[in-house]
């Protein structure tokens, strides 16, 4: 969900703001390729829980690059779901409010099907909600339900997948099952608009007038999606895969 800056690479984090009135706003802190540990170790949060006010809400998307740890300690009903409480406590003390998000699915199809990856972090992270009492989006599910209706070619076109030479510099193909591009974040980011109605959070008060509510099982058409390149452009893919 990190604000990517080059093409083709995109994030739910960054288009999100789109659904959005002057009444809400929005502050992305993500970063590429980290974990709910390394988040913490990098001081992250402590630079979020210094800027933000009392009542705020901190979304936390977690479990996809976690469950790549290989340290003492690591799994994720250990070093997982213990960091995932020092989310929760870290923001309550501040004043602030905990949402949970289950890590999106990565594009990997058997019989016409997802293949689940994530081992049991989704579960950790159901886990720790239930037994806080923390909101919880499913973007898990959703997502599962995203590609499928999409089919297992077309749900390319969410990722980045293109031919060589599509963009400046570019020889080989791209060929990546984890990083949305364009469509794919602007997707994705209303099924958490979704998920935060679902759950009836008080910023859904603060949508534009044109949202329209969304079924993931009823993309929009890639086809008529209309996206204008800026000119900088990255090869290279994010952290974390």
């Amino acid at each position: 969900m990190v604000d990517q800056n080059r093409e083709p690479w995109a994030s739910w984090g960054q288009m999100i703001p789109r659904w959005f009135g002057d009444r809400v706003a929005i502050s992305n802190h993500a970063e590429s390729g980290l974990t709910a540990g390394s988040f913490l170790a990098s001081n992250r949060l402590e630079k979020i829980l210094t800027m933000m006010k009392k009542g705020d809400y901190v979304f936390c998307e977690f479990g996809h690059n976690d469950q790549k740890e290989r340290s003492a300690g690591a799994g994720a009903w250990y070093n997982f779901t213990f960091n995932l409480k020092k989310y929760i406590d870290m923001v309550r003390a501040k004043g602030g409010h905990v949402v949970f998000v289950t890590p999106t699915q990565r594009r990997r199809f058997e019989n016409g099907k997802i293949v689940e990856t994530h081992g049991d972090y989704p579960d950790a992270m159901r886990m720790v909600a239930r037994k806080e009492h923390v909101p919880l989006i499913e973007l898990h599910d959703m997502t599962r339900t995203f590609f499928e209706a999409l089919g297992e070619e077309d749900s390319k076109r969410a990722l980045v997948h293109y031919p060589a030479n599509t963009y400046p510099g570019q020889t080989e193909a791209l060929a990546d099952n984890t990083h949305f591009n364009q469509y794919g974040a602007y997707e994705i980011s209303k099924m958490i608009v979704m998920g935060m109605k679902q759950l009836g959070l008080p910023m859904v008060g603060g949508l534009r007038a044109d949202w329209v509510d969304y079924d993931p099982a009823r993309p929009d058409d890639w086809k008529t999606f209309k996206w204008y390149d800026s000119p900088v452009y990255e090869i290279i893919k994010p952290d974390g895969n």
